[in-house]
């Protein structure tokens, strides 16, 4: 490197106990040698064991830090572990990750590349602790379930709109500004949507490579999306402006059920467009179903995992239109409960 980058990796974390062990273990292999790095865990107050394991890795690596969270929300996490100075380099990273060992060697490398990104990120591996959670994976890794989410499909590299477990420069967070704490979901997205409506640029390297511990049920994924698609709309009535088009194709997808229905009961011509569409829908779903899915027995818990997360997003964004754009009220207590 030409310049030494000194790296903070801040970890949000409540309740992780058996996945923030190895999460820590992975990133001290990959703190070699002429890595600057250091872990700050900020912790919601966990209960579970967790904090005995971060303190005892912190124990024999000081530069492993636990950081108290009482707020116990994301972005709040975030913030705490980024605000305060001392690094060049911070990575944001889930406590269910486990990184490979050049992972940081990898960050440095691609910000010194490319001087006018702000941000940098890789591809996610997703591994599967039970079979729900690999056909909810298979579906959230195929774009049929999340469009061009390019971090999960490995589709593309280069310069992108979003990355998970970004690596942003302390510089560029300073002029932007850090995690909006008002936002449940889409801190990620939103921040990266400032952070390019500021100049700077977003990519991503397929050499940048983690692996994701899904932990997951269908009503946790409904929740979820349905959270994505509520709060996508209050990102949008902050900066006046659909941050990315691909976010509204799931609730144009639930209004054309909503109301082509109701057009099918009252006129034959509508009846057959409906039929078409939701016959078209489901024949693509059913096909990607097909190739997303390990196993033939996994195909129809893909479908459906397909069609929650549509649904989900579809319903939270039409509702998030309603409550928050056409009544403009703020979000209620309801929808500040995380589903993670």
């Amino acid at each position: 490197m030409s310049t030494p980058q000194r790296i903070r990796v801040v970890i949000p974390c409540r309740n992780e106990a058996g996945y923030i062990g190895p999460c820590l273990l992975s990133l001290v292999a990959a703190r070699v040698q002429g890595v600057d790095a250091e872990v700050w865990v900020c912790d919601g107050m966990s209960d579970d064991g967790t904090r005995d394991e971060v303190a005892s890795l912190a124990s024999r690596h000081p530069w492993i830090k636990m950081v108290d969270n009482p707020a116990r929300t994301t972005p709040q996490a975030m913030n705490l572990g980024l605000r305060p100075e001392g690094y060049d380099v911070g990575i944001i990273l889930g406590a269910h990750a486990e990184v490979a060992p050049d992972f940081l060697l990898e960050n440095l490398a691609l910000l010194e590349r490319h001087p006018e990104a702000g941000c940098v990120g890789g591809v996610i591996e997703n591994v599967y602790t039970d079979p729900t959670s690999r056909r909810i994976g298979a579906a959230m890794g195929h774009p049929f379930g999340v469009g061009s989410a390019h971090f999960r499909t490995g589709l593309k590299e280069g310069e992108v709109d979003t990355v998970a477990f970004g690596a942003y420069r302390r510089a560029v967070l300073e002029e932007i500004g850090y995690f909006d704490e008002r936002l449940v979901r889409n801190q990620d997205d939103e921040l990266n949507f400032r952070l390019t409506q500021a100049g700077h640029k977003i990519r991503l390297s397929a050499r940048i490579r983690s692996r994701y511990f899904v932990r997951a049920s269908y009503q946790r994924l409904y929740r979820q999306y349905w959270q994505y698609g509520f709060w996508k709309v209050y990102v949008n009535r902050l900066h006046k402006s659909i941050t990315t088009f691909r976010q509204l194709v799931p609730a144009a997808w639930v209004a054309f059920l909503l109301f082509g229905g109701i057009g099918a009961l009252l006129h034959p011509w509508a009846c057959s467009l409906f039929v078409l569409g939701v016959a078209t829908y489901l024949l693509a779903a059913l096909l990607s179903a097909i190739k997303a899915a390990a196993t033939l027995a996994d195909v129809p818990g893909v479908l459906w995992a397909f069609l929650i997360l549509h649904m989900a997003y579809g319903l939270g964004y039409l509702q998030g239109l309603w409550q928050l754009v056409l009544l403009r009220q703020d979000p209620g207590r309801s929808s500040h409960r995380s589903s993670r």
